[in-house]
C-alpha cells in the first residue's frame, strides 16, 4: 500500500512540475527581430522619386520578403516568381523589377535584421 502512495505522489509531483512549463512554453511567442512587430512607421514606403510601376514593385517586394520571413525561407529575391515573371506590361518590367528588388531588400533588412545578407 505504501509503494502505491509513493508512486502516486511521485506522479503528482511530476505532473505539477511539467504542466506549467509546457503552458508557459506554448504561450510565449518566438522573439521577432527588433522592429518586426512594430509595423507602424514608414519603413515600407517606396522612395518619393519612384514612378507608379516602381512603387507597385516596391510594395510587392516588401510583401515577398514578408512571405519568405513568415515561411522561414532563406531570403532570395530571385526565388520570387513575382520578380522573375512580373505580371506587368513588357515595357514596364525593368522598372517593376528595380522597385521589387529595392522593396525586397528593405523588407529583408527590416524583418531579418540589418546584418542579414543574402
Amino acid at each position: 500500500m505504501n509503494s502505491k502512495w509513493i508512486g502516486l505522489s511521485v506522479l503528482a509531483v511530476s505532473v505539477a512540475l511539467i504542466a506549467p512549463a509546457k503552458v508557459k512554453a506554448i504561450g510565449v511567442p518566438a522573439t521577432p527581430v527588433a522592429g518586426y512587430a512594430q509595423d507602424h512607421g514608414d519603413w515600407d514606403q517606396p522612395p518619393q522619386e519612384f514612378r507608379d510601376i516602381q512603387r507597385q514593385g516596391f510594395h510587392d517586394g516588401v510583401e515577398g520578403a514578408r512571405k519568405d520571413f513568415n515561411n522561414h525561407r532563406r531570403p532570395d529575391v530571385n526565388n520570387r516568381d513575382e520578380y522573375r515573371h512580373p505580371h506587368v506590361p513588357r515595357s514596364d518590367r525593368d522598372d517593376y523589377r528595380e522597385g521589387f528588388r529595392r522593396g525586397y531588400e528593405t523588407g529583408v533588412a527590416h524583418l531579418y535584421g540589418p546584418d542579414h545578407h543574402y
